[in-house]
């Protein structure tokens, strides 16, 4: 199967970003040997830096093998901006619409015709306070298990040293390292023709987060916490605290002879009262 021809818009792409990129960040380069040399594959890559989707493309770009990324439909509407990630082949996706669907549909076509589509599992800049991978979106898995491709797992570290999450301004110096490490195809084969449940991808999409964290505890030479950072475990933990203390504040605001009363016990006692 072949591969995907780099194309003038990737080559003026690269013409353009990689002289800052190699400026501002030197470079720790390992694994590249993971990537096929023919046929479709996915990457599945940490993201920590607002920045590092330009230093894992600069590394994808130099294998051969140029990726095709998901990312916001925003991006493709107007000016150079979008002129630019239609001419790459980037892949929109439209949140919260019935369109989400067709950027996974597009990924594998893409995948299918023999090209490198890049994931970005968490969806979003990590948010666990070490900057370790949350836990992932089931999108990769999906692909991976509907195309039975290639899955490699991609880690990377530096990027959000020069441009820490959600930070505004960059950190110039001293000159950062991006450190990027590709493995092995991930082995998936234990859910090769299996109904796709959600609980199947789930569990798809943590083999393929644990790979990534392996390379990156590599990385960065210390270990990951046991417990992988779940934010929609946060929110709700969030939403309970608001909820306890809410419930808090309704009761202090009750009368002075009732001080100790809960509102389960106010409403029982106001049913009792309207029974009589």
């Amino acid at each position: 199967m072949p591969r995907r021809r780099i194309g003038f818009w990737y080559r003026f792409a690269a013409v353009l970003c990689k002289p800052p990129l190699v400026v501002l960040l030197k470079r720790d380069w390992r694994g590249m040997e993971n990537m096929p040399a023919d046929g479709g594959f996915i990457t599945a890559v940490n993201h920590n830096s607002h920045v590092d989707p330009f230093a894992y493309a600069h590394y994808q770009y130099n294998t051969g093998r140029v990726p095709r990324f998901l990312a916001k439909s925003g991006l493709f509407r107007k000016g150079f901006v979008g002129a630019a990630m239609r001419g790459t082949g980037q892949i929109p996706v439209y949140r919260e619409t019935t369109d989400a669907l067709s950027a996974f549909r597009a990924a594998i076509h893409a995948v299918e015709s023999g090209e490198c589509v890049a994931f970005y599992p968490e969806g979003t800049l990590t948010r666990d306070p070490d900057q370790w991978p949350m836990t992932g979106k089931t999108g990769a898995a999906r692909v991976a298990l509907q195309t039975r491709c290639p899955v490699i797992p991609v880690a990377q570290w530096g990027a959000n040293e020069l441009l820490p999450p959600y930070a505004k301004k960059p950190v110039l110096f001293p000159r950062k390292t991006s450190r990027v490490l590709a493995g092995p195809p991930v082995d998936l084969s234990a859910f090769y023709g299996r109904e796709m449940t959600p609980e199947l991808l789930k569990e798809a999409t943590e083999v393929i987060m644990a790979a990534i964290t392996r390379l990156l505890e590599e990385i960065r030479g210390e270990k990951a916490p046991e417990k992988r950072y779940d934010p929609r475990e946060v929110r709700l933990e969030q939403r309970r605290r608001t909820a306890t203390a809410t419930a808090r504040r309704q009761t202090a605001r009750q009368e002075p002879g009732q001080p100790d009363a809960r509102p389960e016990q106010a409403e029982q006692a106001q049913q009792e009262g309207q029974g009589t």
